[in-house]
């Protein structure tokens, strides 16, 4: 079926960002895979090519287009590039709103110019070890000291870790406060006390670099408190839906895209004196991931238009984004399979797709708390 929540001008972005792949990024990619780390001058290339701050006002150097399908865009074309080491999504869709909605008008002077044109890499901290999804759990401190906080914890599988100029850091203000007793704090490159530890070792998205940070008696200054003292915990889920949308829409943009590749693959690949393609299980195999991917792509489709119109519910987001992720692990693992020997080889697509996709059901919110979500929503 024809796709209609785009327009001919979301048409035009989309081959900018295709055109930006094929240039700056594809040639590069095994490159940085090996590395590790992204160079930064890509970001620099992201900004110039009006990919970095799409949401952002145009008084702060943005795109001033709040219209999600253009993150769509980017998100789809990613995940068919297979360039996840380039956190944009992150970048735009996650941080940025904290930033667009959140900041004081110092601070979006101070921070979002280069934000959008790729001076400044921006991350979240949330995650701790031992703590995962557990926001309640969360250990790392932020005791006010007059005119500053002092920030002393660790964070751990902080994407955009090492490259990040900007960390916007979950902390406890108030102890006794629970989930409401959190803020967020960013912390700039080079404040004393702040530092980044491994580039850690993944299974996948290995040109993605993932960083544990340590802050030590780290002084913040109150004019980097953003948002509400103890506020936290709203303003994560206030944000949270769009994350988990941007995730839903490049896992099913690289579902597809792996039913694609396969497709082109059994047609070409002989067994048995014949193509693949004209084995029955094949074909069975081939619809029903067609099917799978379709019904799929009508329901995170429907999510990016609710979420335009400000209407998408908590709901509706985990439900996209946990059976959107787990349809994509289920593709990639039958895909390999049609693959046979090849799709465990690392120069085919879709083996990096099997290790890099993975991660999906996990970061955003794990499938079991996506569940827990719905599961809430419909039951108390």
């Amino acid at each position: 079926m024809q796709r209609e929540i785009f327009t001919e001008q979301h048409e035009d972005f989309r081959a900018t960002v295709k055109a930006f792949l094929a240039k700056e990024v594809l040639p590069h990619y095994d490159r940085w895979e090996k590395a590790g780390i992204v160079d930064r001058s890509v970001w620099l290339a992201a900004g110039r090519q009006g990919l970095l701050g799409i949401a952002v006002p145009e008084e702060f150097g943005g795109g001033g287009a709040p219209d999600f399908r253009y993150a769509a865009v980017v998100a789809e074309e990613f995940a068919r590039a297979g360039a996840s080491g380039l956190a944009i999504g992150l970048h735009n869709d996650i941080i940025g709103p904290y930033l667009t909605s959140l900041a004081t008008e110092e601070q979006k002077r101070r921070w979002l110019p280069g934000f959008c044109s790729g001076e400044l890499i921006t991350a979240i901290a949330m995650t701790e070890p031992g703590t995962g999804s557990d926001l309640q759990g969360i250990r790392t401190q932020a005791v006010d000291r007059g005119d500053h906080f002092l920030l002393n914890g660790a964070k751990t599988f902080i994407s955009n870790g090492i490259l990040a100029d900007l960390v916007i850091v979950v902390a406890r203000t108030t102890p006794e406060g629970g989930s409401h007793g959190l803020s967020l704090l960013a912390v700039e490159r080079g404040t004393p006390g702040f530092e980044r530890g491994r580039n850690l070792d993944k299974i996948g998205q290995k040109a993605q670099d993932t960083a544990e940070l340590f802050f030590e008696d780290v002084r913040v200054p109150k004019e980097n408190l953003l948002g509400e003292l103890n506020g936290g915990f709203v303003h994560l889920m206030q944000n949270l839906a769009q994350e988990r949308l941007t995730i839903a829409a490049a896992a099913i943009a690289g579902a597809e895209h792996l039913v694609e590749i396969t497709t082109d693959y059994v047609k070409q690949r002989e067994a048995f004196g014949r193509p693949l393609a004209k084995l029955q299980h094949v074909r069975f195999e081939i619809a029903e991931l067609a099917t799978e991917c379709a019904i799929t792509r009508t329901f995170v489709d429907r999510c990016i238009t609710e979420h335009n119109r400000y209407a998408l519910t908590p709901a509706d987001a985990s439900m996209a984004k946990w059976w959107a992720t787990e349809l994509q692990k289920r593709t990639a693992d039958r895909c390999l399979q049609l693959h046979g020997g090849y799709g465990y080889m690392s120069e085919f697509p879709v083996a990096r797709a099997f290790t890099d996709g993975r991660i999906q059901t996990i970061y955003g919110g794990t499938t079991e708390i996506m569940k827990e979500i719905v599961g809430r929503s419909i039951l108390d």
